[in-house]
């Protein structure tokens, strides 16, 4: 089997900043899960305000369009309200969440808070299968449930949303949209998109192709307790560390990993909406 030279990725502009809220903390353990959570109690591993309030200053000459809570599960860290509050302040938002904090108390005051302000709050949400007990088997027992009620809540209070749906059964593209559309408007959810990607990480023989027109680290860095890293993905991976705050990172990334291969083949950012 021969391997391809692993690309080179610049960043061309830092429009979309993830905040990694926590590395491990989350409520559910997903099977489809690309982070590796321990078996043990979860590490206190949240992100501090003052270092996200650094960032943020750190980022003022550039063009954010958005800013991505991110994690594990962004929802549970204890300062979530006045993090997302923060960053309002500095552009668009986009909550991505597995959804289960998402009940109708939390999404009616989400909207308050955004009323607070010019700026907008999306949220991203996920599932793998059309079928309830399919996804359930590879999420988490009511993901499904959980989600679309979360989508039909969340369009009620008029804010918009993406459903991302990772195709971990390797089906046909054109059979998910269908499929999910059709759920769509059984539930007459009109204000979510549909993002459809490779299941991760997608590393078969051919490896990595030559380029790709656009990928999450040419137009993002994510902020992590441990520094600046090139994308979700590489959160916490030497592979992916771009530097040690906003003041002095790089624009270059050597998509060297399994995770790169699948985001080189996906032809579309995999986190970022729009």
């Amino acid at each position: 089997m021969s391997i391809c030279a692993a690309p080179s990725y610049t960043l061309k502009a830092l429009n979309n900043l993830f905040i990694e809220m926590t590395a491990k903390n989350c409520n559910q353990k997903c099977k489809n899960c690309y982070i590796n959570f321990s078996q043990g109690k979860a590490p206190k591993d949240f992100i501090s305000v003052d270092l996200i309030n650094e960032a943020i200053s750190d980022t003022l000459n550039e063009n954010l369009q958005c800013i991505y809570l991110t994690g594990a599960e962004p929802m549970t860290h204890p300062d979530f309200n006045a993090i997302l509050r923060l960053c309002l302040k500095r552009c668009n938002v986009c909550i991505c969440t597995n959804g289960s904090f998402l009940n109708e108390k939390k999404i009616r005051f989400l909207s308050k808070v955004e009323s607070e302000g010019q700026n907008q709050i999306f949220f991203r949400l996920s599932l793998v299968h059309f079928n309830e007990s399919e996804n359930d088997n590879i999420k988490y027992r009511g993901n499904f449930r959980q989600t679309v009620f979360a989508l039909k809540t969340l369009e009620r209070y008029n804010f918009n949303s993406v459903l991302s749906v990772q195709n971990y059964f390797k089906f046909p593209e054109n059979e998910l949209i269908e499929n999910f559309k059709r759920i769509f408007a059984e539930n007459d959810i009109k204000n979510s998109d549909l993002q459809i990607n490779l299941s991760y990480p997608d590393f078969e023989e051919d490896n990595f192709v030559k380029s790709s027109p656009k990928t999450d680290c040419m137009f993002g860095r994510i902020l992590t307790v441990k520094g600046v890293y090139s994308c979700p993905f590489l959160a916490g991976d030497y592979r992916g560390r771009t530097g040690s705050n906003f003041q002095n990172f790089s624009k270059n990334i050597n998509a060297e990993t399994e995770f790169c291969a699948t985001c080189s083949k996906n032809k579309k950012p995999i986190f970022t909406i729009g």
